[in-house]
């Protein structure tokens, strides 16, 4: 069962496979099946769209973000994630009867 998603104002800075940082800010995050998973929104872009990273260990026993591979696994979070974090905003104006 997933824990309660909390609002966080705490800035990421990540690199990508090619390199390249960009900062994220935290959404919100979750726990499901004793994994924490967080929802990322990019800084520097004027996007609706986010990012969801799953936080794993390295073998330094250093924290890291990774991406989702398993696509039930991303279902069921994104699922979490859409429902707690948006599930009241309407993107449209129109008011929900």
């Amino acid at each position: 069962m997933a824990d309660e998603i909390f609002e966080e104002e705490d800035i990421f800075t990540l690199t990508d496979e090619d390199g390249t940082e960009q900062q994220f800010q935290l959404l919100g995050s979750c726990e499901l099946e004793g994994v924490e998973y967080l929802a990322l929104v990019p800084l520097d872009e004027d996007s609706e769209e986010y990012v969801i990273l799953k936080r794993e260990t390295d073998e330094d026993g250093e924290d890291i973000l990774v991406t989702i591979d398993d696509d039930d696994e991303f279902d069921r979070v994104a699922d979490i994630f859409e429902d707690e974090l948006f599930g009241e905003i309407d993107y449209d104006g129109a008011e929900e009867k």
